[in-house]
C-alpha cells in the first residue's frame, strides 16, 4: 500500500468512526442508539458469514462491500465500549499490532532471516500464545463456533504438539471404528450414547478432511448447496409432469433423483 492509499484509508476510517459516533449520538438514529454489544451479535455473525460467502463465490465487488459491512460492526462495538469508558478503537488496534509483532519473531525479531518456513511460523505463533498466559495448547477456540469449525481448529492446535496422525488412512480407519460403535449403540436403543457416538463420527470425519487439506465447514456447505439444487430440480420435475410430490413413493422420487444426479448441471 502506497503512502497515498494509506492516507486515504486512514481518512475513510476516521470518517466511518465519526459517522458511527453521530448515529449513536443524542440526535442520531433511534435504532442505532438502542443497540448494545449483545444485541449486535446476530448481525455481526451474519455479516461475517456474508464475507465468507463472497470469498467462496469469488465476487470481488461483493467482497469489497461486505468487508465494509463487517468493519462497521467492529467500529460500532468499539463505539459502544467507548461510551462506557471501557476502551477505544485505537486500543483494539494497538493490541493487535503488538500481538502480531510478538507472535512473528521470525519476521520482526533479530533472527528474521533464519525462520521463514510455514511450520516455524506456526510454532512461533503457538509458543507466543502460551507465553501470553494460556494454560492449554488448545485454548483460544471459542466454544460458540459452529461445531465443524471448532472441531477443526481444536484438531489443528493439538497437531502443533505432534498429537496427530501421520497419514490419512489411519484416520479413515478410525472413522470406520466410530461408525461401528454408533451402529452398536443404536441397535441397543441407547439414545444418549447414540448422540455421543454420532458426535465422535463427525469429529473423526473432520479429522480426515483436515488431513486431506479440506475445510469441513466449506465442504458441508457445498454438500448442502448441492442437495438444495437437486431437491429443487426434483420438485420442478414433478411439477412439470403435473405429479404430486407428496403422494409419490420413495422409489418414484429416487428414480428422478438419480436422473438429476447424472445431469451435469447438478453434479456440483
Amino acid at each position: 500500500m502506497g503512502d497515498h492509499d494509506q492516507a486515504s484509508a486512514e481518512k475513510e476510517l476516521s470518517r466511518l468512526i465519526e459517522i458511527v459516533a453521530k448515529l449513536r449520538g443524542p440526535d442520531g438514529c433511534p435504532w442505532d442508539i438502542e443497540q448494545t454489544s449483545e444485541s449486535m451479535i446476530p448481525f455481526l455473525l451474519e455479516e461475517a458469514y456474508e464475507v465468507v460467502e463472497t470469498i467462496e463465490t469469488g465476487d470481488t465487488n461483493e467482497l469489497k462491500s461486505e468487508l465494509g459491512d463487517l468493519l462497521l460492526h467492529i467500529v460500532m462495538q468499539a463505539q459502544i465500549a467507548d461510551e462506557t469508558s471501557k476502551f477505544k478503537l485505537q486500543d483494539s488496534i494497538r493490541s493487535i499490532n503488538e500481538k502480531l509483532i510478538r507472535r512473528h519473531p521470525h519476521v520482526f525479531g533479530e533472527n528474521n532471516s533464519k525462520e521463514k518456513r510455514i511450520e516455524d511460523a506456526k510454532e512461533n505463533w503457538e509458543k507466543a500464545k502460551q507465553s501470553e498466559g494460556r494454560k492449554s495448547w488448545i485454548d483460544g477456540v471459542p466454544k460458540n463456533l459452529p461445531g465443524l469449525i471448532r472441531a477443526q481448529r481444536v484438531q489443528e492446535k493439538a497437531s502443533n504438539v505432534g498429537f496427530d496422525w501421520d497419514d490419512v488412512m489411519p484416520a479413515l480407519e478410525k472413522c470406520h471404528e466410530e461408525i461401528d460403535e454408533l451402529i452398536e449403540v443404536w441397535r441397543e436403543g441407547d439414545q444418549e450414547r447414540s448422540k455421543e457416538e454420532f458426535g465422535d463420527v463427525l469429529f473423526s470425519l473432520v479429522n480426515v478432511g483436515r488431513l486431506m487439506k479440506l475445510d469441513s465447514e466449506s465442504s458441508m456447505r457445498l454438500a448442502v448447496d448441492k442437495f438444495d439444487a437437486r431437491f429443487r430440480a426434483l420438485e420442478n420435475e414433478f411439477e412439470d409432469a403435473k405429479r404430486d410430490l407428496v403422494a409419490a413413493s420413495l422409489e418414484e422420487m429416487d428414480e428422478v433423483w438419480d436422473r438429476i444426479k447424472h445431469n451435469v448441471n447438478y453434479r456440483k
